[in-house]
């Protein structure tokens, strides 16, 4: 069998006259009264072959090859007719009239055509080997490709030295949920997959390595969404002797030349960079999308000597937070669609959204329009339009409750509103959110919890708080977000064993566990840990923003469902009672356990 001459879509007129093998699937077939068309694909595009009666042998053929069919070709490039040009195409110019045609294998009726309306999510994933061949997924995996490719190549010039990480490894909770490994060798003792290799990329610092980098997979078995999979891939990094602002500023050339080297794209030659009490205040996110010009207005203060119940109470919580977010335009939103609004932010915990309309604010109070305006105070109204910078024309919604439940609903509330009101800007909009809190309060246990990681080194004064005031602590972290994706996080590290003994006495985990989860650490650290800290990039989100996709699913080549399932291989399965023995398992309900498997649930 002869090697292609070139990919079927890249055959062009630099080929005319020549005599070109080729190989692909029948994306068309068309008679046109003894005349047989075959539109040739591969993973570079189309190709028109034309099969003549004179040539009885690829003509026959020709007449039995069906959509989806492997063929290979053997025919001369010529020019197309006049007037069948396909300027649209590289290979639109000419046509290959075949000399020889053989089928290399059948195809049943697909599921859906490759160039039909996207079929649903469901169809796709249960046919995934199929809907890869959709020029769109080619096209995401393709950019993937060359992203990862880009990535590398940066890492690589700069020093960076890859290093693989152990994938089966020791239990050591830092977070989200771990997947555990069940070992047969040592009856009930369990491996975990990695949630990063943060650990170990720390260790390596310590062993010298100085600068680390790693395309590595890792599994977290967490609630998913639309930019979460049980596994998922990072570009994992980690230096030495830099401090948080060096290791930025290589960060964001890294990603800069990437979005320059695949979209041709120029970023921002310095990202902006923004507090995260700032992002909060203003967006009430981390991971605010600039895009969207709407900001938060925060009349908390304001709140405290008013009357009206549902704001005064909130203002007065020690954790509560009255905001007002004013939307240019919106005074067109009709009730239906405030109602509906209202049903949106109540998935975020919020009990109600007041508004006010401003029809006329050179009348006052009388100018406006609002169910709670008879509530406050005409001082009080009139101070709010003044801060919110309201105009003819505009609505200001309003949120009071706990900070987190305000900050979540309004902040997806602006988000939704940029969105079906049209005030998304076009373009890119990255930025750095610096100087996190190192420690969350988490009302259910009340205790305190690691923001990010306990490894996270706390800003600098900021240790004195770990223990008396873990609330005031702030620490040397920074997440990259583009256009409201978190695509990067990472931190400088703790490199003084003391030090990282005294987060873990603040997170209440006992010398005992500490020497039990994380000794292996600890004694790694007295052995002349240079000061270093990272940063992990997440590559399918990163993919995902490039490709204009709403869910890394769609960049991942065979991905889960939101409930953790291969639909193509039918994992998670049941498996035999023979391998469970082995790993020293026994099922409690296994009868249910089985049925449920079987049946997809």
């Amino acid at each position: 069998m002869a090697m292609r001459t070139n990919y079927c879509g890249l055959i062009d007129s630099s080929y005319l006259d020549q005599e070109v093998h080729l190989f692909g699937w029948v994306h068309r077939r068309r008679d046109h009264g003894g005349v047989i068309f075959i539109d040739l694909r591969d993973r570079e595009g189309i190709v028109q072959v034309v099969s003549d009666p004179d040539n009885e042998q690829a003509f026959l053929v020709s007449d039995r090859a069906r959509s989806e069919y492997v063929l290979r070709i053997k025919g001369r490039v010529r020019r197309r007719p006049d007037g069948t040009v396909n300027s649209a195409l590289t290979s639109g110019e000419i046509e290959v009239l075949a000399d020889d045609i053989e089928i290399l294998n059948t195809s049943e009726t697909p599921p859906f055509t490759i160039d039909e309306e996207e079929p649903s999510e469901m169809v796709r994933l249960e046919n995934r080997v199929f809907d890869l061949r959709r020029p769109q997924m080619q096209s995401n995996l393709r950019l993937r490709s060359r992203v990862s490719k880009c990535l590398r190549g940066y890492l690589d010039e700069n020093g960076f030295i890859d290093v693989e990480t152990p994938i089966l490894y020791k239990s050591t909770p830092e977070g989200a949920r771990e997947f555990l490994v069940p070992s047969r060798m040592h009856d009930g003792e369990f491996y975990a997959l990695p949630q990063s290799p943060q650990l170990f990329k720390q260790m390596l610092m310590v062993a010298g390595f100085d600068r680390y980098y790693q395309v590595v997979k890792c599994f977290r078995d967490e609630d998913l969404r639309a930019d979460r999979q049980p596994e998922f891939t990072q570009i994992d990094i980690e230096t030495s002797f830099l401090d948080e602002f060096e290791i930025r500023k290589i960060m964001e050339d890294m990603i800069r030349g990437c979005f320059k080297n695949t979209l041709k794209v120029d970023l921002p030659d310095a990202f902006p960079v923004m507090p995260y009490d700032e992002a909060m205040r203003l967006y009430g996110s981390d991971k605010p999308d600039l895009r969207i010009p709407l900001k938060f207005t925060d009349i908390t203060e304001l709140m405290k000597s008013e009357e009206f119940k549902v704001f005064r109470s909130a203002a007065d919580l020690a954790d509560g937070r009255v905001v007002a977010l004013r939307v240019p335009g919106g005074g067109e939103i009709s009730r239906k669609q405030i109602d509906d609004y209202t049903n949106f932010v109540a998935i975020y915990g919020a009990k109600g959204l007041a508004y006010i309309k401003v029809n006329d604010v050179t009348e006052g109070v009388g100018g406006l329009q609002s169910p709670i305006i008879k509530f406050l105070s005409e001082e009080v109204v009139l101070k709010i339009t003044e801060l919110s910078g309201a105009e003819n024309g505009d609505i200001i919604f309003f949120g009071a409750d706990k900070s987190k439940i305000v900050n979540d609903a309004l902040g997806a509330l602006r988000e939704k509103l940029g969105r079906d009101l049209g005030l998304v800007e076009t373009g890119w909009k990255p930025l750095w959110v610096v100087d996190f809190p190192m420690f969350e309060y988490d009302e259910q246990s009340n205790e305190w919890a690691a923001r990010h990681h306990p490894f996270t080194a706390p800003k600098d004064g900021h240790d004195a708080y770990i223990e008396t005031n873990p609330g005031a602590a702030y620490a040397k972290a920074y997440d990259m977000v583009l256009n409201g994706w978190e695509i990067g996080g990472g931190s400088v590290r703790i490199h003084q064993p003391e030090l990282q003994e005294k987060v873990f006495r603040s997170l209440k985990i006992t010398p005992e566990d500490q020497r039990a989860k994380f000794g292996f650490l600890l004694d790694s650290l007295k052995w002349g840990a240079p000061p270093h800290g990272g940063i992990a990039f997440g590559l399918d989100r990163i993919v995902t923003l490039m490709c204009g996709a709403t869910s890394i699913r769609d960049v991942i080549a065979f991905p889960k469902t939101q409930r953790g399932q291969d639909l193509l291989t039918g994992a998670p399965s049941a498996v035999t009672d023979v391998q469970l023995r082995e790993l020293h398992i026994r099922l409690r309900g296994a009868t249910k356990t089985e049925t449920s498997s079987q049946n997809g649930d």
